[in-house]
């Protein structure tokens, strides 16, 4: 008699509805899955610090000064900043930043008044009414300005090599990596993918995404927040269907998306500590009525 097999990905139930947290938490609530990081959840994270050792998850950002390049901040022909010098006449120097907090080249937070679902922004307000010409009025950067510190699990989906063109990330690879790397993903937790991919996209080459299955998995398993070094597939995976990460995890289940990180250096020290479960602590500046602000999240062992 042939060993019994597991199921492929296709063969697996399907799950009718799309997972969803508008109204879980209330009327009024901003935090969305950042309520998942309760206080135990804090301590438990900061029990993970033994070493001291730590690496940063961000991108170096070199800006382009404003007087010498083109003004095209959505661009990923140029810096997510624009700098200019400005001099007080004394003999302390100044500048001026023109950030783009939505940028391939910048690793920044995105918070829940990023996306909306048809014309409404979490838990259920009229877009129009959110997203003004002055500033976000509710799910903006303020939702997170006293900053996250939860636990950290990097799942190293790349750890024999970039993952393949097109490749759809599912639930399995999650487990499959959770028992490879003897680190269990946990309600309140912070997931940190790696994929081997850069954030900015490859021309002619489609990039490797997170499936929908993925992001059921996050909803199940009680995820708080994603960072990822590269999320949405490009071109989409299924074409006509919501981007899993951004249309799903934070358009419908209110996760905090960490969007463009950079995660070679954790991968490495996660392999020289054999450890790939840490202190995350992520401290944006605290500058209300955004729809992301760039961060630099720094994994503590």
């Amino acid at each position: 008699m042939p060993e019994p097999t597991e199921p492929t990905e296709s063969e697996l139930p399907v799950e009718p509805e799309l997972p969803d947290n508008w109204g879980r938490w209330g009327d009024d609530d901003e935090l969305g899955t950042l309520n998942l990081v309760t206080d135990a959840v804090r301590a438990s994270a900061a029990a993970e610090v033994r070493t001291g050792r730590w690496a940063s998850l961000a991108q170096p950002i070199a800006p382009n000064p404003m007087i010498s390049s083109p003004f095209a901040p959505t661009t990923v022909d140029v810096s997510p900043v624009q700098h200019m010098m400005a001099h007080t006449g004394v003999a302390v120097a100044a500048d001026w930043m023109l950030v783009t907090n939505h940028h391939a080249k910048s690793t920044h937070l995105d918070a829940l008044a990023h996306w909306s679902r048809d014309g409404d922004v979490y838990p259920g307000r009229p877009r129009g009414e959110v997203v003004t010409p002055a500033g976000v009025t509710h799910a903006s950067s303020a939702s997170f300005a006293a900053g996250i510190v939860t636990r950290g699990v990097l799942l190293d989906l790349a750890h024999q090599g970039p993952l393949p063109p097109a490749y759809a990330v599912t639930s399995r690879d999650f487990e499959e990596a959770e028992e490879r790397q003897g680190a269990e993903v946990r309600s309140g937790d912070a997931l940190v993918l790696r994929l081997g991919w850069p954030s900015t996209p490859v021309p002619g080459t489609p990039t490797p995404g997170i499936s929908l299955d993925a992001v059921r998995w996050m909803h199940r398993r009680g995820v708080s927040v994603c960072a990822a070094d590269r999320g949405d597939a490009h071109p989409p995976l299924e074409p006509g269907e919501p981007s899993p990460l951004h249309g799903v995890a934070l358009g419908r289940m209110a996760m905090p998306l960490i969007d463009a990180a950079e995660l070679d250096d954790l991968a490495a020290l996660c392999v020289e500590l054999r450890r790939y479960s840490f202190l995350l602590t992520v401290a944006p500046p605290r500058i209300h009525g955004l729809t992301g602000v760039p961060v630099n999240p720094i994994a503590t062992f």
